[in-house]
């Protein structure tokens, strides 16, 4: 009995630091998701303002 009792206390203490590690992990998520959405936005807006410069893909670089 007293095995069992130590067993579930270590997988407690286990399923409490795996809560910990997730739950930071999805607010870091949430953080990263915010910055990705304002980044959209900001390109958006600058697209619309035609601010975004051209970008030619066969062009050289001006060192050539």
């Amino acid at each position: 009995m007293q095995h069992l009792e130590e067993e579930i206390a270590h997988l407690t203490r286990i399923v409490d630091e795996l809560n910990t590690v997730v739950t930071r992990q999805q607010s870091e998520i949430d953080r990263l998701t915010h910055r990705v959405e304002m980044l959209l936005q900001r390109e958006a807006e600058r697209a619309q303002e035609g601010s975004g410069g051209i970008i030619l893909g066969d062009e050289r670089p001006p060192h050539y």
